[in-house]
């Protein structure tokens, strides 16, 4: 089957570790520090690759994981950077967080790769923590830990138009009409697993990308049948083509088929009903009108062109008023905007590892200390020395740029008063 869903785990190297060495020649008895800084771990890379048109490669490796930087070394010798990992995927993949759903990147339009997850940086080496005061530091900084989370890739085809409809309406027939596309077909329902893409080229070089988006059935927007899984792909659609069996060959009532195909739409997603819409009353070759009785083809011009969507009868087997429907199609589309639908960024990685996901408390102990503690502030004076200077101003940093210092002063911090973090105390000043 058609692999448009795929569960992977990617994780960024980890920064090589700062050393810590001294310099030992002859006649300088007492060198000072010449620890070199560790290396950058490796990027998690996502690239769009015009090879691929499945997810398939994912089913089989679940783990990405990127080099660690190398250490530093003597004689201040800095670490070699990791290489980048670079994932391939398919073009129109968005890649979303596992647990929230929310959108990181959508490898479509303009955007062929893009820094998913940032190796950590090197730690520093101890000929940078030197001052007058200290000029044999025996301590280096650690690499900073690489990124990692679960994400969800879905595939979700890119064309301009989508076939939509029950199963055995005709939808692969007039795609394999009027496009290359090679669809299989048979009169089974959900016979089409798979979105098949075609290439819809009219007079004087028009032309634009139809899909054929598998067949629908009611409830699908529950997930019932394989709903989810096909709903996707009308999401990055311009316009709509309802393709029904006008002859009611199966005894379905071409009318109500369409209001279920738009309450299922409306139901998983309602921007879709603002798309235009034009109706395609298919397989008119085998409609038999009894004396007295309406046309159906006019009974859903009735109920619909009301409404403003337009209905052209026509034969995809023998390609009456196909030409018709394709021309009002590419002018429809012509007022629309040309550039793609592409899916808004909803998901920052970059606050990811290095303790930037990590929680912290603020509270007032009974003393009237500010109390700071958490797992990111643990971590933060783990590989800070607080008695250097260097290592002072990069902790007033960190204090400014994670919002502690905002916080302290929404709760009411002033000048003078006490803060506690673990085993260091300070009083606060501005």
């Amino acid at each position: 089957m058609f692999a448009d869903r795929a569960k992977i785990f990617i994780k960024s190297g980890k920064g090589g570790d700062g050393h810590v060495s001294f310099r030992r020649e002859l006649y300088v008895p007492c060198g000072g520090p010449d620890g070199g800084d560790g290396g950058k771990g490796g990027d998690i890379i996502f690239e769009v690759d015009d090879g691929l048109n499945t997810l398939t490669d994912f089913r089989q490796i679940h783990k990405y994981v990127a080099k660690n930087g190398e250490q530093g070394g003597k004689k201040r010798c800095h670490g070699a950077n990791a290489d980048n990992l670079v994932i391939k995927v398919p073009e129109g993949t968005v890649i979303k967080d596992f647990e929230s759903g929310k959108v990181i990147a959508d490898m479509s339009g303009e955007n062929r790769r893009e820094v998913i997850l940032r190796g950590g940086k090197g730690g520093l080496g101890n000929m940078n923590f030197a001052t007058p005061t200290m000029q044999a530091p025996k301590y280096a900084q650690p690499g900073q830990d690489g990124q990692e989370l679960w994400v969800q890739l879905e595939l979700k085809v890119i064309a301009d138009v989508g076939l939509v409809g029950f199963p055995n309406v005709g939808k692969s027939t007039l795609l394999s009409r009027v496009s290359n596309a090679k669809p299989k077909i048979a009169n089974y329902h959900f016979t089409t697993l798979d979105p098949h893409l075609g290439v819809v080229d009219l007079d004087g070089g028009a032309g634009f990308v139809m899909a054929d988006i598998p067949g629908l059935i009611e409830g699908a927007s529950q997930g019932i049948g394989l709903g989810h899984d096909f709903l996707r792909h009308i999401e990055r659609t311009k316009v709509l083509i309802h393709v029904v069996d006008a002859a009611s060959t199966e005894g379905r009532d071409p009318v109500a088929d369409i209001r279920a195909i738009n309450q299922e739409l409306g139901a998983y997603n309602p921007e879709l009903l603002t798309r235009p819409q034009v109706i395609a009353a298919n397989k008119t070759d085998a409609i038999y009108v009894e004396e007295g009785a309406e046309d159906p083809v006019e009974r859903i011009r009735r109920e619909f062109e009301p409404e403003g969507i337009k209905v052209f009868a026509i034969s995809a087997v023998s390609g009456k008023g196909v030409k018709e429907l394709l021309y009002e199609v590419y002018h429809m589309l012509q007022g629309l905007d040309q550039a793609p639908v592409i899916f808004e960024k909803e998901f920052d990685t970059s606050t990811l590892g290095a303790g930037g996901n990590l929680p912290y408390t603020i509270e007032i102990n009974e003393d009237g200390e500010y109390v700071v503690e958490g797992p990111r502030i643990e971590k933060m004076l783990g590989y800070t020395n607080l008695e250097s200077e260097k290592g002072f101003v990069f902790f007033q940093k960190f204090m400014k740029d994670t919002g502690i210092l905002d916080e302290l002063e929404e709760k009411g911090i002033q000048e003078g008063d006490t803060v506690r973090m673990y085993g260091f105390v300070f009083d606060y000043y501005k």
